[in-house]
């Protein structure tokens, strides 16, 4: 595992007031864009996950969350008008509101504040966990969104029976190899920033997709009867199992060198 990134200043500031202002600058691009990409609840929250990720991580760490979002909200409009004409869009046309950012990112957050006050040693395991998570929310989006838009055939996983696009707990094929994908590349994204090693990525697309399978369980089981599970409480279920699972599998594979 890699050593924990120490890049966390820009030329010697404060990086929790360079998180602040980088941030304010960059969400209020994001606010005048054409394109509605959160909403103004979300834009503070982002600015706060942000200023968060910068102030433990630095720019490296910031770099993913910044890639999970520019290709999560790219996904997330792939057939857009077809999927609204279907009812299956996002709500808002896909505008990120605080329980989207907290959902995709609670995890991540505490896996970065954690490596202020862990042992030297864990500081990499934690960076491995706020990858995968990352890595799982964009292979659920992904998958998601793709499947809404080109699945051909969506089976419901939990019987494997015919249902229609949109439905919870629903997979097709091309909605599966798509969140593959996006989760190899988030991951060589934390490869190539050193928050990871090529072992790492290896963890976090399998970590990845065993999560977001449990996710479309998830959904095609319990999600919808229980009044206090959120689709926003089931995205954090999500990121953490991811988190878990990458964690899990390096500790193990870490004992078996000893």
């Amino acid at each position: 595992m890699v050593e924990q990134i120490t890049i966390a200043n820009l030329d010697g500031f404060n990086p929790w007031l360079v998180g602040m202002g980088l941030n304010a600058v960059l969400l209020g691009l994001v606010a005048i864009a054409p394109k509605k990409l959160l909403t103004r609840a979300g834009l503070l929250n982002a600015w706060l996950l942000g200023i968060i990720v910068w102030g433990t991580l630095g720019w490296s760490g910031y770099v993913i969350v910044a890639f999970y979002f520019i290709a999560g909200s790219a996904v997330t409009r792939v057939g857009m008008r077809e999927k609204e004409e279907r009812g299956i869009a996002e709500a808002r046309s896909g505008a990120r509101g605080p329980g989207n950012v907290w959902g995709s990112a609670l995890t991540a957050s505490l896996c970065a504040i954690a490596t202020l006050w862990v042992d030297p040693s864990l500081q990499g395991l934690l960076l491995l966990g706020y990858v995968a998570s990352f890595c799982t929310k964009l292979a659920d989006t992904t998958a998601t969104e793709i499947g809404k838009a080109y699945g051909q055939r969506t089976f419901l996983i939990t019987t494997l029976q015919p249902v229609p696009r949109g439905t919870e707990g629903a997979v097709s094929l091309e909605g599966t190899v798509a969140g593959v994908v996006a989760s190899v590349a988030i991951a060589l994204v934390g490869w190539s920033v050193g928050a990871i090693d090529l072992l790492g990525v290896a963890y976090c697309v399998l970590a990845a997709f065993l999560a977001t399978t449990a996710e479309s369980v998830i959904g095609a089981t319990i999600e919808g009867k229980l009044d206090w599970l959120t689709h926003d409480l089931v995205n954090i279920i999500n990121t953490t199992l991811g988190a878990i699972a990458a964690m899990g599998m390096a500790a193990a594979i870490a004992s078996l060198s000893f």
